[in-house]
C-alpha cells in the first residue's frame, strides 16, 4: 500500500474516458488500497483511478464520518448509476485535482449506483446527500468529466482564472 501522487487540472488522463477493468487480481487490490491511502492522505471523500494516472474504471469513497451509514466507504470498480432521482439539489463541491477551488453544483438528490467490489462481487448502493454526491463526483471522474464542467461557461472561467492564479503565485 502507498499513496500515489494526484494528478491536477491539465493532465490529460483527467479528460479521458477510463478504461474497463478486465481483471479482479491483486493488481486491482493494490490499486485500491492505494487509493483508498492516498485519499486518506489527501483528506478526501472520494478517489477515482484517473486521480492517480490510472485510466481504469475504479473509484473509492469513505463518507462514514459525516454518515451514520456502513455502506459510506467502499471501492466500486466498473460502476454506473442504474437510477437517478428527478430533484435535484444545489451543494458545494471541491476536487483534489482541483485543490483550493470550490463551487455549488447541482446534481440528482439520490441515487442508485451497480458495480463490482475489487473481489469481483455485484454490489448495489442507494444514497442520497454526501453519499450520492461523492459518487456522482467519481462517476464523472471515470468519464473524463470535472465538477467544474458542471458550472456555466463564465462560472468556470473565473474559477480556471483563480486557479491558475493559486498555482502560479501571482495576485
Amino acid at each position: 500500500m502507498a499513496v500515489r501522487e494526484i494528478l491536477l487540472l491539465g493532465d490529460e488522463v483527467l479528460r479521458r474516458k477510463a478504461d474497463s477493468v478486465v481483471e479482479f487480481d491483486t493488481d486491482l487490490q493494490t490499486l485500491v488500497d492505494d487509493l483508498f491511502d492516498t485519499m486518506y492522505d489527501a483528506e478526501g471523500a472520494g478517489l477515482a483511478a484517473p486521480q492517480v494516472g490510472v485510466s481504469l474504471r475504479v473509484f473509492v469513497f469513505d463518507v462514514r464520518e459525516i454518515m451514520e451509514d456502513a455502506n459510506a466507504r467502499l471501492a466500486l470498480v466498473i460502476p454506473e448509476i442504474v437510477t437517478a432521482s428527478d430533484e435535484n439539489v444545489r451543494d458545494v463541491e471541491g476536487c483534489l485535482s482541483i485543490p483550493g477551488i470550490e463551487e455549488t453544483v447541482q446534481r440528482p438528490a439520490s441515487i442508485t449506483a451497480r458495480g463490482m467490489t475489487p473481489d469481483g462481487e455485484e454490489v448495489e448502493i442507494s444514497g442520497d446527500g454526501l453519499l450520492s454526491r461523492v459518487i456522482q463526483h467519481e462517476l464523472d471522474h471515470l468519464n473524463g468529466v470535472l465538477f467544474i464542467d458542471r458550472l456555466s461557461p463564465l462560472k468556470r472561467q473565473l474559477l480556471l482564472k483563480r486557479y491558475q492564479k493559486s498555482r502560479t503565485g501571482g495576485d
